[in-house]
């Protein structure tokens, strides 16, 4: 079952996010967290992510503006560190409370009530109609890299608010899909380095579930490059924004 839902969530997240700038990780994190713990869910997703935008480079690369990569990318860089190690703090700390259900324990831990709360406001956000106008001047890349970077480390939300951040900064559109990828490829290397413990304590036998979802991605990339250019996104996002919710809530709760 869990390769099923995870191989679609990959196909279609990289399809979409290759012309929004974000979403596979918006998307693909929170299906990994139905069955794994939060804070794995995070690092494989970060790993499909970061092998999926190596393929996009591959395509599209070339276009990518250097300076708004140095600009924006390298403050990036030194706060995605910090984000990942916050998830790994966060991750360590013990329980706030658990409580009975229906026979069963539930324990409601401080990185999912985090993570819960950062993928409530990043669906509100695709959502909201105030959450599409954000934009901010190109002036403030260096705060957008930090904070993107953090976010990213964090939970992964990183595409939404680079997307914010590079939108008002003159690219063509394919420069700024292209700079979004070298950017994203930068966080993602960084907060891998990181999350290297629990990548490791995932296991052999759930490899291959990895390398289908992987794969999935690079066919969504590759498929999105001709066939979404047509495709109205509005109503997609509803439905991603109303699933991340449905889990937000499940996760803060305890009951994943």
């Amino acid at each position: 079952m869990e390769y099923a839902v995870i191989c679609a969530a990959s196909l279609i997240a990289s399809g979409l996010t290759l012309f929004s700038g974000f979403g596979l990780g918006t998307l693909l994190m929170p299906v990994f967290a139905l069955f794994f713990p939060v804070n794995v869910a995070v690092a494989l997703t970060a790993l499909v992510h970061f092998l999926n935008n190596l393929f996009k480079l591959a395509l599209l690369g070339k276009h990518a503006d250097r300076a708004a990569v140095v600009r924006f990318g390298f403050p990036a860089i030194g706060s995605a560190f910090l984000g990942a190690w916050t998830l790994l703090w966060l991750s360590a700390m013990e329980p706030l409370f658990r409580y009975d259900m229906g026979g069963r324990t539930f324990s409601v831990e401080p990185v999912k009530l985090v993570v819960s709360f950062l993928m409530v406001l990043f669906a509100l956000t695709e959502v909201m109609p105030w959450g599409k106008k954000v934009s901010f001047e190109a002036k403030y890349l260096p705060l957008g890299g930090l904070l993107s970077g953090f976010f990213g480390g964090l939970t992964g939300h990183q595409g939404a608010l680079r997307s914010a951040f590079l939108i008002r900064y003159g690219l063509s559109k394919e420069t700024f899909i292209a700079t979004g990828v070298v950017i994203a490829c930068l966080v993602d290397f960084t907060r891998l380095s990181v999350y290297g413990t629990h990548l490791a304590s995932f296991g052999s036998g759930n490899r291959p579930l990895l390398a289908a979802a992987t794969l999935f991605a690079f066919l969504g990339a590759f498929l999105g490059k001709f066939l979404l250019k047509k495709v109205t996104l509005h109503g997609v996002q509803m439905v991603v924004a109303a699933m991340l919710f449905v889990i937000a809530l499940a996760l803060g709760a305890g009951l994943i």
